[in-house]
């Protein structure tokens, strides 16, 4: 395989983009519910908040999430919800097959 071929390929790609170590988790605990920014913080166990934003925009620039901002009043401050999108639900599938896959017994 050529680098430019490796490069375009489809797969290297998503992998790039899921490869790091929070991504999983993030779609992992939004498959469950939609959620807040701080409900993200308090599920995801280790994860920095600068952390969880860097993810979070960048599952958002690859259309996994949607962020919404929910209306709110002038004492509260605003809060953002995120959710997976559809795309984001077929990953998550895709993601549980390859835990299956990982932890079946060799």
């Amino acid at each position: 395989m050529t680098a430019a071929a490796y490069e375009s390929c489809p797969v290297t790609r998503i992998l790039r983009g899921m490869g790091d170590k929070w991504s999983p988790a993030v779609i992992r605990v939004l498959a469950e519910h939609p959620h807040g920014f701080n409900e993200l913080d308090r599920a995801i166990e280790g994860i920095s908040r600068r952390m969880l934003t860097r993810t979070l925009r960048s599952l958002e620039d690859q259309g996994f999430v949607d962020r919404t901002p929910q209306p709110t009043h002038a004492s509260v401050p605003p809060r953002v919800e995120y959710t997976l999108t559809p795309l984001g639900h077929s990953l998550r599938e895709q993601i549980r097959t390859l835990a299956l896959w990982a932890s079946a017994p060799r």
